[in-house]
């Protein structure tokens, strides 16, 4: 009884959070559509009394008229051409296939790309391996254009290689086989360099979970993981945003997914994911989009094409795979808590990545917020001190404002945020194991406005999940979970049999080019519908004689208002929709009664957590060692006092000890390891760690010289934080007062 009470208390809390949260969100867009109205008629009284205008804006009017719709048959023609050659990888950079993954053993539709630069990597640079997102779409959105994924790792002078996809899968491959493919491929790339470092591998959206899966099950192939915009806390959001984590509770779980793939002939249509995705935010998909091309559609079109080419390039996964994915990660939430694994002895654990993760989310995205990229840190480490123990080094990067696309095409996003990332990747080596957010900070007159300081700042689990508003709404999501699985199951016993038996695959392709998205492009085709075909010639007519309206057009002025107030009342529409979808969410899922479809309580992850400290060990370490633990150690000391890491004095402490006598003999592990266990003792007792200083530097020559090389990556003294200063006086005051 008592645990209902509170149930219902709790769905009370989050019904009022979601009511005041899209109530102010319904009230604001109503209000800007009746600001827009009022703007409306004042711009109708000015045209009325400008009856001059009237007639450049017809005849400007038609003309965009005409080039907006033969830029769709152009994209029409565009995506029957890419169905036709099998929607190749839209990279914007020269390619050659190192390995078709439809040879391998298990063959899948996965294949290496290297991409060819124009200048040849120096032998020690890291390799970057970019995984595109296969959520629909097809490959090429991390190199779609020069200021890209791609064109920052090969202006930073980083061999690169991409991992492309064909439309259709291989016969029964599963998402084990794409992951064995995938390590098969880092070692190709590492064979490949062997004078470099471990390859960094980038998953965008869908492929950062891949990265993930593929780090966790090989940990020793990877040197750096970097995620962007990547779902892997699924559950996780704010109530009264974050919309699209509601419609498994909405919508049958995984049945859905089941079902269509049934229709299929054993294939999921991705069209059906990107029609999700429009419909998230209708006001922008299907409206503004466009306008914006009928708006500006002299200077749009090749930029709406461009962008239209990957957008319409839809992907199938078969039944298994789409299966897998919905009911481990979207419904079930198993990756981030350690319960899905490809052996049914043997879970893929996050915790089992040794190398550093990168994370980069941003607020303003409403497909994958930063809850849902950040929240596995949470749910894979019990505290900080859980990954200092495991000498992990997670760091995140969140942006205010970029869209989920944008994290991925934005030229803006590639040229900061995605540059400086390229440019951390050696400092990571430095960083002590720990957690930290990575904040970028202007330069002070800076000649480029993408000129940036890097620094890491140490970060607890509760620092991080401020982001959040708190997570007992997930709870609501595991009886979801649990009733997606019966109902699945029901499907399977009862109706599935039927389905099978009466779709065929002339019909499954029938409805896959019957799809919406599909059939409004074979539509503006004119090799599939001949009725467009005279849309080009008269567009090129009206190219040559254009004549737009000038700007200050009263009734050019008129038109933007009223479009603005179309997409007002398309995004009044779904804040109302999204209202009544998470009210009716936590209306059922909320309810005490929804514990009936989940009413064993959900095992733990496997423990594979560091065991308690071994004291008197550490306590034997402090004094192992020489000049380079003295060295390693002093750095740390700093740093633990400072909480701030600028990347320049990181990438000046990576440089010594690479190159420094008594540290250019160390691989990268053993400085791994070096920083790892010093970590650890730093952590375990400063004081003591400090004092034990004397005893790994016995001689007045050798204290001088860590000295020297400590003040030379931390300092100058003058530029560094009050109480990293007062660490390093405390270091020169034990090991030369003389100098104090």
């Amino acid at each position: 009884m008592n645990e209902s009470i509170t149930r219902l208390r709790q769905q009370q809390a989050q019904l009022n959070q979601v009511w005041q949260t899209r109530s102010r969100g319904l009230a604001a867009t109503t209000g800007q559509f009746a600001d827009l109205a009022i703007e409306g008629m004042m711009a109708w009284q000015r045209a009325m009394v400008s009856p001059g205008a009237w007639a450049p804006y017809a005849r400007d009017f038609a003309e965009r008229w005409v080039l907006t719709a033969d830029t769709l048959r152009q994209r029409g023609n565009q995506f029957v051409s890419d169905e036709r050659t099998g929607h190749p990888p839209l990279l914007k950079f020269p390619y050659e296939t190192l390995i078709d993954g439809r040879t391998l053993n298990r063959p899948v539709n996965y294949s290496l790309l290297r991409i060819i630069g124009d200048n040849d990597p120096e032998p020690s640079r890291r390799p970057y391996v970019i995984i595109d997102p296969r959520a629909g779409h097809g490959a090429g959105i991390g190199g779609f254009k020069p200021d890209s994924q791609v064109g920052v790792a090969l202006r930073n002078g980083h061999p690169v290689y991409f991992v492309a996809f064909h439309p259709h899968p291989e016969p029964d491959q599963t998402i084990a086989d794409i992951t064995d493919a995938e390590a098969h491929f880092l070692r190709v790339v590492s064979h490949r360099h062997p004078e470099a470092p471990k390859p960094v591998v980038v998953g965008n959206c869908q492929g950062g979970w891949a990265a993930m899966l593929l780090a966790a099950s090989n940990p020793e192939l990877t040197g750096v993981v970097m995620v962007n915009g990547a779902p892997l806390s699924y559950w996780a959001g704010v109530a009264g945003k974050n919309p699209m984590r509601y419609l498994g509770g909405l919508f049958g779980g995984a049945l859905p997914a089941v079902v269509l793939s049934d229709l299929g002939s054993g294939q999921f249509d991705g069209a059906n994911l990107v029609l999700n995705f429009e419909s998230n935010n209708p006001g922008r998909t299907w409206f503004r989009k466009y306008y914006a091309l009928f708006d500006q559609v002299d200077d749009e079109a090749d930029r709406f094409l461009d962008f239209e080419r990957w957008w319409s390039g839809y992907y199938f996964m078969n039944e298994g795979e789409i299966r897998w994915i919905v009911e481990n990660l979207f419904i079930g939430n198993r990756l981030a808590t350690g319960k899905v694994g490809f052996k049914p002895d043997e879970n893929i654990d996050l915790r089992r990545i040794e190398a550093p993760v990168i994370v980069f989310a941003s607020h303003g995205d409403d497909i994958t917020p930063p809850q849902q990229a950040l929240n596995w840190i949470a749910d894979a480490y019990a505290s900080v001190d859980e990954i200092k123990a495991l000498g992990r080094r997670i760091a995140y990067m969140i942006d205010d404002e970029i869209g989920h696309l944008g994290i991925f095409v934005s030229s803006k996003i590639a040229r900061q945020e995605h540059n400086q990332m390229a440019q951390t990747l050696d400092a990571l080596e430095s960083l002590p194991p720990g957690l930290y957010e990575m904040i970028l900070v202007s330069k002070p007159n800076a000649e480029h406005p993408d000129d940036f300081w890097l620094r890491f700042e140490a970060r607890t689990l509760d620092d991080m999940l401020v982001h959040d508003d708190g997570r007992a709404d997930e709870a609501y999501f595991e009886s979801v979970s649990a009733f997606s699985q019966q109902l699945v199951r029901a499907y399977e016993k009862l109706a599935r049999p039927v389905v099978k038996s009466v779709v065929t695959q002339p019909l499954s392709d029938a409805m896959f080019a019957a799809h919406p998205l599909r059939l409004q492009r074979y539509l503006m085709s004119d090799e599939v519908n001949p009725a467009v075909r005279a849309v080009g010639p008269i567009a090129d007519h009206v190219r040559r004689h254009r004549t737009p309206a000038p700007p200050d057009n009263p009734f050019r002025q008129l038109e933007r208002l009223w479009a603005d107030g179309i997409q007002a009342s398309w995004d009044a529409w779904a804040e109302a929709r999204d209202l009544c979808s998470e009210m009716t969410f936590f209306g059922i899922w909320g309810s005490p009664w929804a514990r009936l479809w989940n009413p064993i309580e959900p095992e733990a992850a496997d423990d594979v957590g560091p065991s308690p400290p071994d004291v008197a060990e550490l306590r034997a370490a402090m004094t192992r060692g020489g000049f380079v633990e003295a060295v390693a150690r002093m750095l740390l000391l700093i740093a633990a006092a400072g909480g701030k890491m600028q990347r320049a004095r990181l990438n000046k402490a990576t440089n010594i000890m690479r190159t420094a006598p008594h540290f250019r003999e160390l691989d990268e592990s053993a400085r791994q390891r070096l920083i790892t266990e010093q970590t650890r003792l730093v952590h375990f007792d400063p004081a003591e760690a400090r004092a034990a200083l004397v005893e790994l530097l016995p001689g007045p020559d050798s204290r001088r010289a860590a000295l020297q090389l400590t003040l030379q990556v931390a300092g100058p003294r003058d530029t560094m934080t009050e109480r990293g200063g007062a660490e390093l006086d405390r270091q020169v005051m034990l090991l030369d007062p003389d100098d104090a």
